[in-house]
């Protein structure tokens, strides 16, 4: 009797070591291939996102045709005055955090137990983070997955990479991605020569680009533009 006992002991002790070292390879290789996938990023520009695949299998479910309008631009070649506009949009902290803004997440969490929507919990890094290696929804286990993109980026990017990145792959109408797709839908243009109102009108569209667009700004949305255009005066130079 005692020594089926100590058989069965045996046995549980070593599928639980065989458990626990599975865990941990598939742990090791996570944090490999991950932190891997964010060093090549910070070099290689991403060329396409799960976000964008998506967009284009829903156009394709409506009987849409496919499309993908983007266009890699360097950072120094993104008007100043769409960085400024998109940093005073959406995470005036973005040159002080470090990928979170604490205060904004704790706005957005009582507001959610209130049962209201709000906007701002996300920064531009968080919002980085979730475009380029994430899959489009809401959800705990994305939001876990989101959190540490977030600080991979912020500790193996520069600010100015994250910034590049950002406006060069986010949602900017249907269809189309990046500052320099934008200029071009919208103002004929490269974003290299937005004005400060044209780059705060398209800014203003970011919460939602599929709903608003500058081709049609609602009373809404110009008045995000005022209050965008606002906060860029007393931002003043982005100094990375």
């Amino acid at each position: 009797m005692a020594k089926r006992k100590q058989t069965k002991s045996k046995a549980k002790s070593t599928t639980f070591k065989r458990i626990t070292s599975i865990i941990t390879r598939i742990f090791i290789w996570f944090l490999l291939v991950t932190v891997l996938w964010v060093l090549v990023y910070r070099f290689v520009n991403p060329p396409i996102t799960l976000l964008m695949i998506q967009r284009n299998m829903e156009r394709n479910a409506a009987g849409k045709t496919a499309k993908m309008e983007k266009k890699w631009v360097d950072f120094e070649d993104i008007s100043d005055n769409m960085k400024r506009a998109a940093v005073s949009a959406e995470d005036q902290l973005f040159l002080k955090h470090v990928g979170f803004d604490i205060k904004a997440i704790e706005k957005a969490f009582k507001a959610n137990q209130k049962g209201k929507k709000i906007k701002g919990g996300s920064t531009i890094s968080q919002q980085t983070a979730k475009n380029v290696f994430l899959w489009p929804g809401r959800s705990w286990v994305r939001k876990g997955f989101e959190a540490y993109f977030t600080l991979l980026i912020e500790i193996l990017w520069s600010k100015e990479r994250i910034l590049e990145v950002y406006l060069n792959v986010i949602e900017m109408g249907d269809g189309v991605y990046g500052a320099e797709a934008a200029a071009q839908e919208y103002y004929n243009k490269s974003c290299t020569s937005l004005t400060r109102a044209q780059a705060a009108l398209i800014a203003a569209c970011f919460p939602n680009p599929i709903r608003w667009t500058p081709k049609k700004a609602t009373q809404y949305i110009r008045h995000r533009q005022y209050l965008i255009m606002r906060n860029m005066r007393r931002l003043g130079p982005l100094d990375f």
